[in-house]
């Protein structure tokens, strides 16, 4: 069974100085990488949720072969986005969705595959990057409902997690769990 893949990419990146969908890091637009990550980790489909700059990111990004779903209330947070990267899964048969924010650069296919080893319907899990939760994170599909009524803010799913049993699937051996907030971050390696 093959997850869904979400990449998170509606924000403004208020600290970055510009949507981080449309940084442009080792030769690609972070938007283009997380979407090319989950796909090459094996998630199928893949979305990419858009907010601000939208109409920006479609004209400059490939976004090849996903499906990208517009959330009209980017400007919340993070949790309005991971409510419309489920709600454009809802018709699929997708068994479960594996979210990766676009902002993270350090994460490679390697991980994506090794935590979507556990898809399952009922499953939770989440890569683990020094022993504490990281992404990408593993929602199946019969947890979505209840995740998504919890994101709220820039809190994604992480309420919703920390009152549950998750399953953390150590990636220190092959991606970095670092997140992309100021310019001077892109200097850390990509995996």
């Amino acid at each position: 069974m093959s997850p869904a893949g979400i990449v998170l990419a509606a924000g403004a990146g208020r600290r970055f100085g510009m949507p981080k969908a449309l940084v442009e890091h080792q030769g690609s637009l972070l938007v283009d990488r997380a979407a090319r990550v989950l796909a090459e980790g094996g998630c199928d489909p893949v979305v990419v949720v858009l907010g601000a700059a939208a109409d920006e990111v479609r004209e400059r990004a490939e976004l090849a072969g996903v499906t990208t779903a517009y959330n009209p209330e980017w400007s919340t947070g993070m949790g309005s986005s991971l409510r419309t990267g489920l709600e454009a899964l809802r018709d699929s048969d997708a068994p479960a969705a594996l979210i990766l924010p676009v902002d993270m650069p350090g994460i490679g296919p390697e991980a994506v595959r090794r935590v979507a080893a556990l898809t399952a319907p009922d499953v939770l899990a989440a890569a683990s990057h020094d022993g504490r939760r990281s992404h990408p994170v593993l929602l199946g599909r019969e947890h979505w409902t209840g995740a998504a009524a919890s994101a709220t803010g820039d809190a994604g799913a992480r309420d919703y997690l920390r009152k549950r049993t998750v399953t953390m699937v150590s990636c220190d051996d092959i991606s970095e769990g670092f997140d992309v907030d100021r310019p001077e971050d892109l200097g850390r390696p990509a995996t």
